[in-house]
């Protein structure tokens, strides 16, 4: 998988991330301990106006922030960085985080509020190591958190928690949810109540380890010239824990209709789905990885297949790129982060901007630095 095209804009990206990061230093906590010590020089941070959006929380280290519109109120579910001195490898064994924080804000320029540990990994009965980006969902006065961690063997599951408040906290299932693997469980819930999981990712998210439909402890990838792996997605049951059907692909296509080739790291999938509808269409967005684009694809069915569109986010600072799409009021936002407090990859910051449409439904591209 390391081909030239990832040497080359991993290299970019580390350029473009010391450039943007040089004039910051000054404001990077030396860790998890640091945390409380600085969150009074963080909270005072002069904002950098490079960057085209500032933090939303500065005393803790966030990402991947998966946001809701729930009665009327943005709640926002994102990972919580911590710097466990683990060493960065490839695996991803450095983002080893630990629990979830919720925040809630009533729009994207009011005040954001902190409500506390919602999930602790020690609080799972079947988790290892490694709690990643989360994803949460409501149905008949339950709130529902879906989470991957480890399991005790090292394997990826999605386990499912509930509360009765989108804050929580929540109690989780005392076990995953069966026939799930790989990481990063987005829901969308459909107008007719119906609700999707789709999920995946490769390279840390083991989703290559599954090409045989059970897990090996093995990477298996396609050649460059056949089909990328493609992310998953399965309907959830009527009390939302588990699946109820058998586990599927969903197919992002080419404008000719053929599915995007695992050579195409500039379009294909990595990891990070995401599923809004606008105007009648569902559209399916994720994180090119080792590109770092946030690209989408427009389909009819919310199983797809999905047509691809364009980048809706260009690479941010940092090596991940992680997003969610929500409408409040009439205005559409795009959550997203980067590392603009710490300057490094596994201690990253979530932040909003606005997203707008063009008249004939294409997204306009962000870039998350002023020019």
């Amino acid at each position: 998988m390391k081909n030239h095209s990832y040497i080359r804009t991993t290299v970019f990206a580390l350029m473009a991330a010391s450039a943007l990061t040089s004039a910051c230093s000054s404001n990077t906590p030396a860790g998890e301990g640091a945390e409380a010590e600085n969150a009074d020089s963080l909270a005072t941070a002069p904002q950098d106006q490079r960057y085209l959006s500032q933090p939303l929380v500065t005393d803790i280290y966030t990402a991947d922030p998966s946001a809701h519109v729930f009665n009327g109120k943005i709640y926002i579910y994102p990972s919580h960085d911590i710097d466990a001195n683990v060493p960065e490898k490839d695996d991803g064994a450095h983002f080893a985080m630990r629990d979830y924080h919720v925040f809630s804000m009533d729009n994207p320029d009011g005040e954001i509020v902190d409500h506390g540990v919602a999930l602790d990994i020690e609080d799972i009965p079947w988790a290892g190591r490694q709690l990643w980006a989360p994803d949460a969902a409501f149905k008949d006065g339950t709130y529902y958190l879906y989470f991957p961690v480890k399991d005790k063997e090292d394997v990826f599951r999605i386990g499912v928690a509930t509360s009765a408040s989108p804050t929580g906290p929540f109690k989780p299932e005392p076990q995953p949810i069966a026939k799930s693997y790989s990481i990063d469980p987005a829901v969308y819930t459909d107008a007719d109540g119906a609700a999707y999981m789709y999920f995946g990712g490769i390279w840390g998210g083991q989703l290559q380890r599954w090409s045989s439909g059970a897990y090996k402890a093995e990477d298996v990838y396609p050649a460059d010239d056949k089909p990328a792996l493609m992310p998953k997605v399965a309907k959830l049951s009527d009390d939302m824990l588990r699946f109820s059907e058998e586990v599927r692909d969903v197919q992002i296509l080419d404008k000719e209709g053929k599915p995007l080739l695992a050579g195409d790291n500039e379009r294909r999938f990595f990891e990070a789905p995401w599923v809004h509808k606008y105007n009648g269409k569902y559209y399916f967005s994720y994180s090119t990885g080792d590109t770092h684009n946030i690209a989408y694809a427009i389909g009819d069915s919310p199983y797809g297949p999905f047509t691809y569109e364009g980048v809706l986010l260009k690479p941010v600072q940092g090596w991940t790129n992680h997003h969610s799409i929500i409408e409040q009021d009439g205005k559409w936002y795009l959550f997203y982060h980067d590392t603009q407090l710490s300057g490094k990859t596994h201690l990253r910051n979530i932040k909003v901007t606005e997203l707008k449409y063009n008249p004939d439904g294409t997204i306009q591209t962000v870039t998350a630095y002023n020019e």
